[in-house]
């Protein structure tokens, strides 16, 4: 398990990041997710052997946010 912290931009409200959340813990190999609205950061804890950060990234704009691994 790895644990990645990403920034994502684009949120509106606390419904942002619950919608978020549940987006990626929906996805396959994701054990955890949680997105904070106020620091639009999202903390992401996956199995690295089932999913990737690019994954991560892909669904977190699929929910209609952008996103980057924080550096």
């Amino acid at each position: 398990m790895v644990k990645k912290t990403y920034n994502i931009e684009g949120m509106h409200c606390g419904a942002c990041s619950t919608g978020i959340e549940l987006f990626l813990s929906n996805t396959e190999g994701v054990a955890s997710a949680k997105v904070n609205y106020e620091t639009k950061k999202g903390e992401v804890e996956y199995d690295e052997t089932k999913i990737k950060d690019a994954d991560v990234i892909k669904v977190i704009e699929e929910a209609g946010f952008k996103a980057a691994v924080k550096s």
